[in-house]
């Protein structure tokens, strides 16, 4: 179905209203350590969390109209801002369309990167990270191999199913991190920061009978289009410049969790 008759077919379903939550802020963009390791990792002041409330059930079969209402809802529009040429804008024409990738998201622990910890060849003993040599780049090492490049013999220690987990692409879109990024020696503090956003952003519950814990978000990655192509999250295909959407649908909130790849935003 092309996205024109998409968006046709989406005006006899739901239509959805979205209002803000200016004063809600994640704890880990309010934690001095947090955007100490963000500003170390070049991406403090391009990295965003927006909150916004909704009117309607959520149904995950209908996430791409959900996108779509999200980005064009007027309230929506007056709020969002994307980073260009290191400043906050406005969005500077009209949304066509939405492309809408549902994310899976199922993890309610950290062992999805034990497979990691575990491989020699990506970190030593000690726990330090192993270095390596690049044609590309002066500072790499295993770890950014493992998480970047197929080709690489670490590559399948996380496999291709944990891979598309929101809770690795997190990890992922740290350890690579922005433009200046300045690495780590060791795992740990990519690790820590992962868990404490995957917390943030995704809500859980408790089965009473079994007293099993599980993810009740749905996690979707989107990327906006107007007249002249892909407009949001960037311009560019660049991977680390990026948009979730992630939904509450029982307390109908959801999130807008953002970065931009580049130079510029703020610092401490």
């Amino acid at each position: 179905m092309s996205e024109t008759m998409a968006e046709e077919k989406y005006k006899f379903e739901q239509n959805f209203s979205f209002t803000p939550l200016l004063n809600k802020t994640p704890s880990f963009l309010q934690d001095k350590a947090s955007l100490e390791l963000l500003m170390k990792w070049s991406m403090l002041g391009r990295i965003s969390v927006q909150y916004y409330s909704f009117d309607q059930s959520f149904y995950p079969y209908n996430s791409r109209n959900f996108a779509l209402m999200f980005f064009k809802d007027p309230q929506v529009v007056s709020n969002l801002r994307k980073m260009t040429a290191g400043a906050w804008v406005p969005l500077d024409s009209p949304l066509l369309c939405v492309d809408v990738e549902v994310v899976p998201c199922s993890r309610v622990s950290m062992d999805l990167l034990d497979p990691i910890y575990y491989s020699r060849q990506i970190l030593s003993p000690s726990g330090n990270v192993v270095k390596c040599f690049h044609d590309l780049y002066p500072d790499y090492d295993e770890l950014r191999r493992a998480l970047q490049e197929e080709e690489s013999e670490h590559y399948d220690v996380i496999g291709r199913e944990e891979r598309g987990e929101f809770l690795f692409r997190i990890f992922k879109h740290l350890c690579l991190g922005g433009e200046l990024c300045q690495y780590e020696d060791t795992i740990a503090p990519y690790a820590q920061l992962t868990k404490l956003i995957y917390k943030d952003l995704i809500s859980v519950q408790k089965d009473p009978q079994s007293m099993g814990i599980s993810v009740v978000s749905t996690v979707l990655k989107v990327c906006a289009q107007d007249k002249t192509g892909s407009c949001y999250p960037g311009r560019g295909d660049e991977e680390q410049t990026f948009a979730y959407l992630i939904v509450d649908p029982f307390k109908r909130h959801v999130c807008l969790f953002y970065h931009c790849y580049g130079v510029g935003g703020f610092t401490l």
